[in-house]
Parts: C-alpha cells; structure tokens; sequence
C-alpha cells in the first residue's frame, strides 16, 4: 500500500519518496534503499510492474557537479507518517516534509545550517522495473522552460509500466531560485548552463540553488496544460499556505468522507487499527481526474488508475457502494464513457490508457452489481448494456504482449472465437481455464442488466451462456479423493490431462491466472448448485470445500500460507471460506474466514497477505469485520460474523446499525441467533433489500461454539443453476 501523502480520497497528487535497492519499488515506497526522489504520482498496492514516480525533486547539499549521475541519498532515520503528512530524513542532512490537495504537492527543505543548498528536478526520473518482463516504464521525451515571473514548467512523456501504456504526458510548473539547465544521455551531460530551457529525447532538468537553507516548493500538475497546472497551484495553495494548513486540511477530508463511515464503540487497538488503514487503503485508488482528461471532451466524470477491476469486483466495488455511492455512481458513468470514446470498458487502466486485461470483462461484473442494487442517477444503462455487448460480442484487436501474444490483454475478451465456436476456450489461448470461468461470470452479468432493461431475448441468451464453465468440468479428473474440475479442453472436445494442484506458472502464459484448478472449481458463484450437484450433493461439497483450508495439502503451494490449496492472497480464492453457507454449514464460513482475517492480517507493515491490489485486500477484511459476503451481480449477502457492533452511513440518511451480544473477535464469534430489521432470522444470507436498499438492522448473539441456528433456512439462491 502507498504509505505517502494521499490529500484526499481519490486523489491525483499521491507525493512520496521513491526508493532504489535494485528491486520493484511498486508504489515508489520500499523499506530500506536509497531515495531517488520525491515524486507527486503514484498508485497504491500494484504488482506486474511499477507505474508512475513523475514529477519529481530531489534535495542535494553543495555543488552538483553532474545532475545526472546517481545522486540517490540513504535515509538517516525512520520516516514519519500520518494522514496527510509525510517526513523522511537524509544522510545529507536535509529533513524533507510533505503535504498536498488534489493536484498541487507542496515539498518542505530543511537544509542544515551554512550548506548549499539545491533542488534537482528530473524530467526523466521515473519508477523502473528490474524484472526484465517488457513491463517496465520509459522515458521518451521532455522539456522544461524557466520563466521570468519566479517560476519555471515542464513536461514529460513517458510510456510502459504494469498497464503496456503507450506515451503519456504529465505536466508540472514548479517555483524557482537561481537555475542551470540540463541535458544529456544516461550520465553523459551534453549541456549544463544557464540556458532558459531544454527539450527533446535526451534527459532534461534543472538544479535550483538558494541562499536559504528553508525551501519550500509548490508543483502543481495537469494533464491538460501548463496553465491549468499554474492554476491549481493559485487556487489549492495560496502563498500563505503552510504545511500544518494542508495537514489540517487532510485529516478532515478523510475524516469527513471515509473514516466516519463507519462508527464502533469498539475499544480493542489492533481491531480499530485494521478497520481505519482498511478504509484508508481502499480509498487510494482510482484517481478521480475528472476535468483532466486529455484525450476528449465530455461532461461525465473521468477516473483514471484503476488496478484492476479483476482484483476489485469481488469485495472492493461493492464496498464502494455502499460507503461512496455518490463517487460509485460517478465510477460507473465513467467506465461507460471509456466506451463511447475508445470502444471497450477497462478492466484496467493508467495514464488514460486502458490495460491490462487479466481474465474476463470485469466491467460488466460491476455494472451489473450496480444495476441490480439499484444505481440509478444520471447512470445511462442503455449506453451500460450496449458497453457491455461490445466486450461479450466483438473480440478487441490483439496488441500482442509478449507474455500472452494470442489475443488482446488491452481490454475486452480476446478469446471469444472459441466461447463462440466450442462454448468453452481450448489451449490456443492463454489463460483458457481462468477466462472461461470468468466469461461465464461476465455473460451472468449481461444476463442481469438485460432481464432489468426487458431485453428478455438477450436475457436467455446470456443466461445460457453463463453456464458454459461447465463444458471445462472434466468429472473424471481427480485429487486428494475428490473427482471433479475445471481443466483444459481442446478443439476435439477432449480434456487434458490435468493436475488440480497445479497451475504450472499460474500466470499470463499459462491454463489458470493466479490460482489452481481446484480454487476454480468453486469460482462460479452464480452457479454454485450446480457445483454442489456435480460434486456428490452438500455433504461431499463440504468435505472438498473444507478441503483447501488444510494445511500442507498443496506442495506447490506456500508455506507462509500453511502450504493450503487455499491461498489468500489471491482474489480467485476471496469467496470460498464463505461457501459453506450454500450447504447449511455457516459455522464452517466463520470458522474458516476467522481464521484467515486473524492469522494472515494485522496492522504490522507486513499485516497484508498479498499486494494490496488497489485495495482489494483491504475490502475483504472489511467484509470480514462487517460480517458479511457480497456476491458480486446478485443481491445476495452471505452472512459471517461481525468483529463488533457498528453503525455504516449508507448515505442520503440510511443506516445499517449491526450489534453484537456476547462476541469477541478472538474467541466467540460463532452465531447463535440473529434478528434482521427485528424479525428472528434463520436465513445464512441477506439481500440488498433487506438491508442496504435503505439501511437496517442486524442484531446477532454469539457465542463460543458452532450453532444450528441457519440449518433449517432457505439457501443462498444459485440463479443459473
């Protein structure tokens, strides 16, 4: 997770230091190296490769004889960190402070006495890859101008990082001193001198040099133009600005908009510790640029940086929903405005460039959340559905990235031939196994906005093709006593031969993306009667569920994770310890997503069980301490068992008020009754209408050993089965 200034939720200015030890720095931050820089653009909890670390300054003492040579500082001490505050102290001596507001950064240098004191600013400077994948960033080209009125701009154009961007620009005026202007290529200077500007290819910057051993600088960024960059400065941090104002300023932001959300009389420091960074981490990203769009003109609201939807469709988006509906709302309209301008939804997107597509069509898992939970508003669903017909109808034009060069991983569903043709996908494509699963989750979609929009027509058709998943399931492939997966299949409709514990490298090139066959076989969440009945009824479905939660089962597994089949880290596995509920052993859901939440979270620096992933990790503990399971395009919840009692602002006056009697979070967390909105409940799920639609109450009384209070309730609904 991003640990630096991040002014507001959504924020464009994400400042912090970045950080070189000759490994990824993902969000420019890492534990121990040397600081490159301080940079104004970030994202928070990315993996494949690091994106951003532009617009930058970097503090130097004394004279800077080649600015492009490895000027990098070791730390002197532990950085200090707040919301809206961060400090990092140099070898150098010099104690650098940050605070920001949506779009100006505003960098603080304290010198120590009788230095020379200096500000490089590189142009060039961005976060690198070392993973020799073809994923890292690039530099093309820049320039920067020193004006006469007290200040100096520039601009960049820079292409790659985790997304294959093409070339983007960032732009960003920043006050001056005294200057010499630069130039050159790697560490050979082709111009070091008072020259008022520089451009082209070649690395270009500037060394500011004061008589003050105090700097302050205010850098202000736009993607439109230096002016509107100017104007954020003179509009966001007037002269009389300080640091504490801006800190200030930060804390109620957050404190207004994301931390009130939810409110606990909850008095355990590690609980409430684990709830708030949650909520923060989940608020980091997307960027909202709405305004700053450079590729067209529209007045629907544009948001950029969204890592990634296959990451957050399952606990993060729905989350978002219920905490921000009015910047969900505004979400959803800018996905479907993605569409209208480029011809595909993203399931990824940076630097206004959509990319890269893991699976399916992940957009239209969270259109259709939206839709059935009743996002309405200035939502244009026509315009939704049709979005959502280009990625289940027209394969997008493949881009052919080196680590799956079949088709298309900028966006859309560059295997629908063979959904089309065969009704499942063979070996000719990359990641078969994981799309087919995740193209049935996309068609269910289709088939939920439809059947609301009356295209009954459609409905049917999408319905059914929601169910092709199980053309992968081989019933004859088996592991651990259990018979039954999703494997590969080939042209001639025969399955391969397939180890369930294994998916080789579990990435790009291979059958599965980043989970096994096993973990697969449970993904359809739409159709997990269907499941049940293919595995032997609910007592056998218990059993292989149960299963993936053993510990040492899995030998390619990890052993930070008890070498289980199991692995939390990875969303394919998010919704399984709550699958218990689907055959009346909701006691196992608490047992098992207790034991997880517990033992692999905590508000250490390494308190996360993977990447945050743009704040996927974050949401499913939430979930967790809610007590709930969202099933991503049904209005289905599966019940857990909250932590403590809380109330959640639902907006527009709604509240759900969740109470518990007689629980702790470590050792009595089993159900034993419940009341949902006062009536005794005995069902181990709720709906969006019961209450979210327009709040209420859920009153639970736990205890320390497993209930039959849900034995007896209607079952979780399985609508494709």
């Amino acid at each position: 997770m991003f640990p630096g200034v991040v002014p507001a939720p959504f924020s464009v200015v994400k400042l912090g230091p970045d950080l070189y030890t000759g490994s990824d720095a993902y969000s420019g931050y890492l534990p121990t190296g040397n600081v490159t820089a301080f940079s104004l653009m970030h994202e928070s909890g990315t993996g494949g490769a690091p994106k951003y670390g532009v617009v930058s300054q970097l503090p130097l003492v004394g004279n800077v004889s080649n600015p492009l040579a490895d000027l990098s500082i070791p730390r002197a001490a532990a950085d200090r960190a707040q919301v809206g505050y961060y400090q990092v102290f140099l070898s150098s001596g010099v104690d650098v402070q940050l605070a920001a507001t949506d779009h100006v950064a505003m960098l603080n240098y304290n010198f120590p006495t009788s230095s020379v004191p200096n500000i490089l600013v590189d142009v060039s400077h961005f976060l690198p890859s070392f993973r020799g994948l073809g994923t890292s960033q690039g530099y093309v080209r820049g320039n920067i101008s020193v004006l006469s009125d007290d200040r100096y701009e520039g601009s960049g154009t820079y292409n790659g990082g985790w997304n294959l961007a093409p070339d983007w620009l960032e732009i960003p005026p920043i006050r001056k001193s005294k200057f010499r202007v630069f130039a050159g290529n790697d560490t050979a200077l082709s111009y070091y001198g008072s020259a008022l500007s520089a451009n082209g290819s070649e690395r270009v910057g500037a060394v500011f040099t004061f008589t003050n051993t105090n700097v302050t600088s205010r850098v202000g960024i736009s993607f439109i133009s230096s002016a509107k960059a100017c104007q954020f400065i003179e509009n966001e941090t007037p002269t009389t600005t300080s640091i504490q104002t801006l800190v200030s300023a930060t804390k109620q932001k957050w404190n207004t908009q994301v931390f009130s959300k939810i409110q606990t009389n909850e008095t355990d420091v590690n609980n409430l510790q684990l709830l708030y960074s949650s909520l923060y981490g989940m608020h980091i990203v997307p960027s909202n640029r709405t305004g700053e769009n450079p590729i067209w003109t529209s007045t629907e609201p544009y948001y950029d940086d969204i890592f990634t939807l296959w990451d957050l469709f399952r606990c993060s988006t729905p989350l978002m929903q219920i905490l921000q509906p009015v910047s969900y709302e505004e979400q959803i309209r800018s996905l479907i405005d993605v569409w209208r301008n480029e011809g595909y939804m993203p399931d990824a997107r940076s630097s206004n460039w959509n990319g890269r597509s893991q699976g399916g069509s992940s957009a239209d898992n969270v259109l259709a959340d939206a839709y059935v939970k009743g996002v309405r508003g200035l939502v244009n669903w026509r315009d939704g559905f049709q979005a959502m017909v280009q990625d289940a109808e027209i394969q997008p034009p493949n881009n052919h990235d080196p680590e799956a060069p079949d088709s298309s991983t900028v966006e859309g569903r560059g295997a629908l031939p063979d959904w089309f043709q065969y009704g499942y996908i063979t070996p000719n494509y990359t990641r078969a196994v994981s799309r087919a699963v995740e193209y049935s989750a996309n068609d269910f979609g289709l088939y939920q906005v439809a059947s609301g929009l009356g295209n009954n027509e459609d409905a049917e058709k999408y319905l059914n093709r929601s169910r092709f998943w199980r053309n992968h399931w081989n019933p004859a492939a088996s592991s651990l006593n259990f018979t039954g997966f999703v494997v590969p299949r080939n042209a001639d409709g025969s399955f391969l031969s397939q180890d369930p514990l294994s998916c080789g490298g579990c990435y790009w090139g291979d059958a599965y993306y980043e989970a096994t066959p096993w973990e697969y076989s449970f993904n359809p969440h739409h159709d997990i009667n269907t499941i049940i009945n293919y595995t032997g009824g609910a007592a056998r479905f218990v059993s292989k569920l149960d299963t993936i939660f053993e510990p040492g089962l899995n030998p390619g597994g990890s052993a930070e994770f008890r070498n289980t089949i199991f692995n939390p880290g990875n969303e394919p596995s998010f919704a399984s310890p709550y699958l218990f509920n689907f055959a009346r052993r909701q006691d196992l859901s608490v047992q098992r997503s207790r034991y997880i939440a517990k033992t692999y979270y905590s508000s250490s620096p390494s308190g996360l069980p993977g990447n945050s992933d743009g704040g996927a990790m974050q949401t499913w503990l939430l979930w967790s301490m809610i007590g709930l399971y969202p099933l991503t395009g049904q209005t289905t919840f599966l019940i857990g068992s909250p932590w403590f009692s809380m109330n959640i602002d639902l907006g527009s006056g709604n509240t759900l008020n969740i109470s518990t009697t007689r629980g702790n979070s470590d050792t009595a967390f089993y159900v034993q009754s419940l009341k949902v909105n006062g009536q005794v409940w005995d069902k181990a799920w709720v709906s969006w209408n019961d209450v979210f639609a327009k709040g209420g109450t859920m009153d639970f009384v736990l205890g320390q050993e497993p209930s039959r209070w849900s034995f007896d309730g209607e079952l979780p609904p399985s609508p494709a089965s």
